[in-house]
């Protein structure tokens, strides 16, 4: 007969014995619950349809002078096109939007009937916040464009070399540079305003303004405020893939042919002299060039990284160089002189030769259409679109070839048969 310390002894040992087996079971239940939990979440997100970005169709352009910016032109008039929106044109003969003057909103056509519903401003024009914001809405994005100072100021040289007096009256880049103040005249200072800071002008200040620090640092801050992205001429495809990432934009809405470009043999060689007193001549260009340059890089890494930036360059490149080869009948820009179509004939200024291109002749109409687009200068388009916008206003008298009112004709929209 067994004890009953023994049957105390053994029934305590069924009970923890069953307990475990307990929670064995139990553990391996959670176990299989947690799971089917983590799988049906990974099921369910698979499930969620991906949200793309919305690609940004409010956006105001600033227009710097020789930073590349006639190319940007190209890119904003062809998204425009795109998207059939409306762009805030120079009114009547105007080619640009009243610059040198600050702008004011009824420099554009049709403000007082279009109002606060343009999409697109991109042409020149002398910042002025107030009277921008009457014209583009309140969800613009605004954006610009810098150039190193340096080359900057040569290239405005060569280019403006007939129309700046401080130009004008010095023998070349060296030599004015050498003692600037010899040459540049306050009482000419509206026609002097290329020779320097012309991008601190353009954004709205004064270019013969004292470097003081205090004061620059007030001013790029402003500007912080009143543009969400500044980009860099000497990166422009690093530029423009940013800024395909921050409007949503595609690759084709970005890739572009270089225009309003000079030949290599108008480019004056700069001193080491010379590039230093530029520096000191242009001090708040040169300011503000370096304190956009960083933060264009800093933007990158946050939002891009470095090593997709390579990839999307590339691919961008891809995509530039098939499409010279199935538009372009040289495969890359040539001198005005050898510019076959007068009707795409850039405006030359100074002692730059413009370069330009030929279009080969067997393109398809909608391949034709999309070549001609991509390498029309900036006047042409302008004009193009004005016509298109406005139908009813008198064309823009641009001085152009006479080619061109035949050219314009075939690039305008076939209206629809009634009969049809």
């Amino acid at each position: 007969m067994k004890s009953p310390v023994c049957t105390s002894r053994h029934t305590k040992c069924l009970v923890i014995f069953s307990l475990c087996l307990g929670l064995i079971f139990l553990s391996g239940f959670f176990r299989v619950k947690n799971k089917d939990y983590t799988t049906s979440k990974v099921h369910e997100e698979l499930l969620i349809p991906f949200m793309p970005c919305r690609a940004k169709t409010n956006v105001m352009f600033l227009k710097t002078h020789k930073t590349a910016s006639s190319t940007v032109l190209n890119i904003m008039f062809r998204f425009a096109e795109r998207y059939n929106l409306t762009v805030a044109l120079p009114a009547d003969q105007l080619v640009h939007l009243g610059y040198p003057n600050t702008f004011l909103a009824h420099f554009v056509e049709e403000f007082q009937t279009i109002g606060q519903n343009y999409n697109i401003m991109c042409n020149h024009l002398r910042f002025n916040p107030s009277e921008v914001q009457k014209v583009m809405a309140a969800n613009t994005f605004y954006f610009s464009i810098l150039r190193n100072p340096i080359p900057l100021l040569e290239s405005s040289y060569i280019y403006y070399k007939d129309t700046v007096p401080a130009f004008r009256i010095s023998k070349d880049v060296n030599e004015y540079l050498a003692s600037p103040m010899k040459y540049y005249h306050p009482a000419d200072y509206k026609q002097n305003i290329y020779a320097r800071n012309i991008m601190w002008f353009d954004f709205g200040y004064d270019n013969n303004a004292e470097d003081n620090k205090k004061y620059i640092q007030a001013v790029l801050k402003e500007i912080e405020q009143n543009f969400h992205l500044i980009l860099i001429a000497e990166y422009f495809d690093e530029s423009m893939i940013l800024l395909k990432h921050t409007l949503c934009w595609d690759l084709d809405d970005v890739v572009y042919f270089k225009l309003n470009s000079r030949s290599q043999d108008t480019v004056q060689t700069l001193t080491p002299e010379s590039e230093e007193q530029i520096k000191a001549w242009c001090s708040l260009d040169w300011k503000l060039y370096l304190h956009f340059n960083q933060s264009f890089w800093r933007r990158i890494e946050e939002t891009i990284g470095l090593e997709e930036l390579e990839k999307e360059v590339s691919r961008l490149r891809m995509r530039q160089k098939l499409l010279m080869e199935t538009c372009l009948l040289d495969q890359e820009a040539v001198g005005k002189d050898h510019i076959k179509n007068k009707a795409l004939l850039p405006f030359q200024s100074g002692d730059a030769n413009i370069l330009g291109y030929n279009l080969k002749q067997d393109l398809d109409n909608r391949t034709l259409r999309t070549c001609q687009k991509m390498v029309m200068p900036e006047l042409q388009y302008t004009s193009y679109l004005y016509a298109v916008q406005h139908p009813h206003k008198k064309r823009k008298q641009l001085g152009l070839p006479l080619l061109w009112t035949t050219f314009h004709e075939k690039m305008q929209p076939t209206a629809p048969n009634q009969g049809m």
